[in-house]
């Protein structure tokens, strides 16, 4: 479903300069800290990126293996926060595709935030970040938590401090920008390099429907797939490859609610109710849903779909047309179905791999 106009028009604004990068060799690829840096290509599968969905970075932050190190080591590096006791990786662990098996992360003081983590995976074909969108890119995206006063209610200039006085951390720097000198910029696409690795396609759907494997699935998930993307009308929204449609959708989930998604940013109430639509890979394991991790489990996610969804509440999107229409009825068993076939997204591989894990 689309975004709306004036929204979608900052948004592509912010993403001319953007470059697509797919698994082909890059040719001169830009060094930002000069010579000696090693290129990183992504290993995207043929079938993964598109022309829809391509993979973007962002010019003058192209992937380097020593950069990606780097932001691996700061996406962990509790000086972040105010008293030293979280980092990014505190809030978006592995296990659970880099999201809080929480409902809401708790700050460092014990605040505790409205909003239930985001996910972070395949995060380099996404066109914007956090439940209202307001950020265009993971650079901006990465600005955020620090200075969140609910977050890790920190300074830019004590971070900045905090690293320049490290003894591993200006020659890193170094390293990768060319400059010993630590700026928050320098920071944040750090981060935002190691973060667009974080790539997970190898799901036993992926293995099925673009592997041939056909005893991937099993016959529940097999029949799971033919609802997802038939009858109960899901892939909508999320279909694959990617399991989510870059907009922010009102999907009915009540009429009145005190966090007003998009139209806190925009300030426009037709744009009330509206959040960003997030992928479904891995969501067996990432778990609560919703922009407010309001149900625990898949099998009530799909009793919303089927009994709860609020056809009188204002902005619903047009594309719950079938809705509308009352063509949604699920007995158990097609319930049950659905549930089997989204536990088929999760990528084992993805949750464990090393090379995503704390380096210290």
């Amino acid at each position: 479903m689309r975004i709306r106009s004036d929204f979608a028009i900052a948004l592509i604004g912010a993403m001319v300069a953007l470059t697509a990068c797919r698994k082909d060799p890059m040719e001169e690829p830009y060094m930002p800290g000069g010579n000696g840096l090693t290129p990183f290509v992504l290993d995207i599968p043929w079938w993964a990126i598109d022309s829809i969905n391509p993979a973007l970075i962002p010019q003058g932050d192209e992937l380097t293996v020593e950069g990606i190190a780097l932001g691996r080591r700061l996406f962990y590096e509790k000086a972040l926060s105010d008293d030293y006791s979280l980092s990014c990786g505190s809030c978006h662990l592995q296990e659970n595709a880099f999201t809080d098996p929480s409902r809401f992360s708790v700050g460092t003081d014990g605040s505790m935030g409205s909003r239930n983590a985001m996910t972070i995976q395949n995060a380099v074909a996404e066109h914007f970040f956090f439940w209202d969108g307001r950020a265009e890119s993971l650079e901006a995206q990465a600005f955020g938590p620090v200075v969140n006063p609910i977050e890790m209610r920190n300074t830019w200039p004590v971070v900045v401090d905090r690293l320049q006085q490290h003894p591993d951390y200006p020659a890193l720097f170094e390293q990768v920008f060319g400059t010993s000198t630590i700026d928050s910029v320098k920071v944040v696409q750090a981060i935002a390099q190691f973060e667009r690795t974080l790539l997970t396609f190898d799901s036993p759907f992926d293995r099925y429907e673009y592997g041939g494997e056909i005893g991937a699935l099993t016959e529940a998930q097999v029949r799971g797939r033919e609802l997802f993307l038939g009858e109960a009308q899901c892939g909508n929204c999320h279909g694959p490859p990617l399991f989510l449609n870059h907009a922010l959708n009102n999907i009915g989930l009540e009429v009145l609610t005190s966090d007003d998604g998009l139209a806190g940013i925009t300030g426009n109430s037709e744009d009330r109710g509206r959040f960003k639509t997030t992928t479904l890979r891995n969501i067996a394991v990432s778990g609560p849903y919703m922009h407010d991790g309001r149900y625990e489990t898949l099998a009530e996610v799909v009793d919303f779909y089927a009994d709860s969804v609020d056809l009188t509440t204002p902005n619903l999107d047009e594309h719950m047309f079938a809705w509308l229409a009352g063509e949604i009825d699920l007995d158990p068993q097609e319930r049950a179905d659905l549930v089997a076939f989204m536990e088929a997204l999760t990528d084992q591989d993805f949750l464990s791999n090393p090379a995503f894990s704390d380096p210290n």
